[in-house]
């Protein structure tokens, strides 16, 4: 499971409303299951999305490692578009915020 920090003024992006809307709109479907929203696409077998707390998305991904190279850079480019909806911080800047941490210990 990851957890990825939600920007500030972000928060009511992992509403369960808000969460369901990206999902359907990146991975073009969306179902809910044991409090969870449940989708796949690509490479991605599922992909469970929940709100973990006020500022945190929780994610947990089962993968098909044998898809060729332009499926699995479709994938790469959904879940990214999906996360930087949903937390307000692009791949770039998450991959920064865990570099810090990493750091930092935590």
């Amino acid at each position: 499971m990851s957890e990825y920090e939600v920007r500030r003024g972000h928060q009511e992006n992992i509403s369960p409303e808000k969460l369901k809307a990206h999902m359907r709109d990146v991975f073009g479907n969306v179902e809910e299951k044991e409090e969870r929203y449940v989708s796949s696409f690509g490479a991605l077998r599922e992909l469970r999305a929940w709100q973990g707390g006020k500022n945190i998305l929780c994610v947990e991904t089962d993968t098909d490692p044998g898809v060729d190279d332009e499926v699995a850079l479709r994938t790469i480019k959904a879940y990214n578009t999906f996360l930087e909806r949903a937390t307000g911080y692009t791949a770039k800047e998450r991959g920064k915020r865990a570099q810090k941490k990493a750091k930092e210990g935590k």
